[in-house]
């Protein structure tokens, strides 16, 4: 998923029932380079444009420096030249504590980027693959403490979404299912901005806030329709540097952000929380999600 956990200990230490453990966390990122087929992308909802590649390629590199800077580290899968949507690696796998989901996209063109993410995450997590007739795309899935959000969108079905949701209850996480019709995916619409307390950063034209009531709202600004799509690292929210204006939101509310560019990647109906697999890869994160 596009997002990191920053539950307190406490917090976490309570709903496993398991003694508060010292560590240090440690977040790995999954990332991979842009393709050079990235022109050939799956579009849905955007008209296809030309995109700079190697303006594209630019924005990539300032994005991973970013989530360094913030303290992921970072692991780059291995090129897949040939998959031109292989960058947005978010989709191809849910990663909970103590077990990766991988997914089966809705876009067939784009099932066969999930097994590099599958053996990555085989260091890491306990994995388990998504079946036929299952679909799920990970940019439909948005987690806030112990609950999945997910869309069911024309990426992912119900079958998909009943798989995830057997996958999330050996974490004690449960799922809550979002109708998203306007929108590619539930991220594009609305994603979490803070933990605890719990604060979305959304879209209203294009999702239904009213399964979020229990957060606080900040509404992207009315000229920047594409900005709700935040990645949260610890406490820093990563924007767009297409969206100043909503980002001066967040700002006005207190959440401190960090701006990358990312519209070349946007014309491929990518943004910032496609572009990254981030999870927590402390050992004591998946000993503590046991039974």
């Amino acid at each position: 998923m596009g997002g990191c956990r920053s539950c307190s200990r406490a917090a976490e230490a309570a709903r496993y029932r398991s003694p508060i453990r010292h560590f240090t966390i440690v977040l790995v990122a999954l990332t991979r380079t842009v393709p050079p087929t990235i022109g050939n992308c799956e579009l849905t909802h955007l008209t296809r444009e030309p995109i700079d590649y190697t303006r594209a390629i630019a924005e990539h590199h300032a994005y991973e420096r970013v989530l360094a800077r913030l303290g992921c580290r970072v692991e780059r899968l291995p090129d897949a030249p040939e998959l031109p949507d292989s960058v947005f690696v978010e989709d191809t796998a849910v990663v909970l504590d103590s077990v990766a989901m991988i997914a089966r996209s809705g876009a067939e063109s784009r099932r066969l980027e999930a097994s590099a993410v599958a053996e990555a995450l085989k260091g890491y997590r306990d994995v388990i693959v998504m079946q036929p007739p299952g679909t799920l795309d990970g940019g439909d899935v948005l987690r806030i403490g112990a609950i999945l959000y997910v869309g069911r969108s024309t990426r992912t079905n119900d079958d998909g979404i009943r798989q995830l949701t057997a996958v999330a209850a050996r974490d004690r996480i449960t799922v809550a299912a979002i109708p998203v019709t306007r929108c590619l995916h539930l991220k594009s619409a609305v994603t979490a901005v803070r933990q605890t307390p719990p604060v979305v950063l959304v879209n209203r034209d294009w999702i239904d806030t009213q399964p979020f009531d229990g957060c606080e709202i900040v509404e992207v600004d009315p000229g920047e329709p594409g900005a709700a799509n935040a990645l949260l690292i610890g406490e820093t929210v990563v924007c767009a540097a297409e969206f100043p204006r909503t980002r001066a939101r967040l700002d006005a509310a207190g959440i401190p952000t960090i701006a990358v560019p990312s519209g070349e990647l946007a014309k491929a109906e990518g943004a910032l929380t496609c572009c990254s697999i981030v999870f927590d890869a402390s050992p004591a994160v998946q000993s503590s999600a046991g039974p």
